[in-house]
């Protein structure tokens, strides 16, 4: 927050109304549409999570409802682990999921998460790692080196379950981890999902100067992966500090402007829609379960 203050300090507000109003309508729908494919894509996770449990009598449409509302719940108060294992808990419990069964997709779900972050992230270190260090504060050779080593773990860790099927946990808490085909398609949906993310943020960054959408990306992954450390409700102020350091050479006023824009479209909307769905659920549950305790 520090970092941010500091940042925003010189900001005019005329600045950024003028930014917003220099983004092209094209490019708000067109980020509009990648944020809408990123939930979309999100809404896979609990669904993998579940087929490699072999958990099969919850449809896709429960799933997408719990990796949508517990996700943008989860992003936006914070503590994402806790507060979208909740919601997660609340709504598998009505399908006769316990405690167990819930840890174990958070687990699952929380891994493909980072698999794909990692891919992400070890690409982009590797195409521009001096991109990053303005984010890391790490040397572009530290960040290269750094790269091959995420890239060269996550083809390790394909290999290791790959051979053979594995394990991890202990007792009640043990989970199969998926087998190395599953782990591809696993990768492929983090991927999918944050590359949709990075690219409603390229839609709304400044046309000049000119950036590669990998470089942007890179930057966004790492910028995401601080707010998620943080634990602070949606992100606020460690990813968008994060986006200012690592992207100095944009107009500030500009670059603010784009990511409001985003924070509206990726943190807002979608948390006014969850917010508005978990509603409408428990009050036709409180409504059935009225119904019942009155029939004779």
């Amino acid at each position: 927050m520090i970092v941010l203050y500091n940042v925003l300090s010189d900001i005019a507000l005329d600045e950024i109304r003028t930014g917003l109003e220099s983004i092209p309508p094209g490019n708000l729908v067109r980020a509009g549409l990648c944020v809408a494919m990123a939930y979309a894509t999100l809404t896979l996770y609990d669904w993998f999570a579940l087929r490699t449990l072999g958990i099969r009598h919850i449809p896709y449409r429960a799933a997408a409802m719990v990796s949508f509302t517990s996700y943008t719940i989860g992003h936006n108060i914070g503590a994402t682990a806790f507060s979208a294992g909740a919601i997660r808990w609340r709504i598998y419990s009505s399908w006769g999921l316990g405690l167990v069964d819930v840890a174990k997709i958070c687990f699952i779900t929380g891994l493909t998460f980072w698999l794909g972050n990692l891919a992400v992230l070890g690409l982009a270190m590797l195409y521009d790692p001096g991109a990053i260090s303005a984010v890391d504060q790490l040397a572009p050779a530290v960040n290269r080196l750094i790269g091959v080593g995420l890239l060269v773990g996550l083809a390790g860790w394909v290999a290791w379950v790959w051979a053979k099927p594995r394990t991890i946990g202990v007792k009640k808490l043990n989970v199969r981890l998926p087998g190395g085909r599953s782990t591809l398609l696993q990768i492929c949906i983090g991927i999918t999902d944050l590359t949709f993310c990075s690219l409603a943020m390229f839609m709304l960054v400044p046309a000049e100067p000119h950036i590669h959408f990998f470089t942007l990306a890179g930057i966004f992954i790492a910028a995401t992966l601080l707010g998620f450390a943080s634990h602070a409700p949606g992100s606020i102020g460690v990813f968008d500090a994060a986006m200012l350091v690592g992207l100095p050479f944009f107009d500030k006023e500009e670059l603010i402007a784009g990511l409001l824009i985003f924070r509206l479209m990726y943190f807002v909307v979608p948390f006014a829609c969850s917010l508005t769905i978990m509603g409408i659920r428990e009050v036709v549950l409180s409504i059935r379960r009225r119904r019942e305790m009155e029939r004779p």
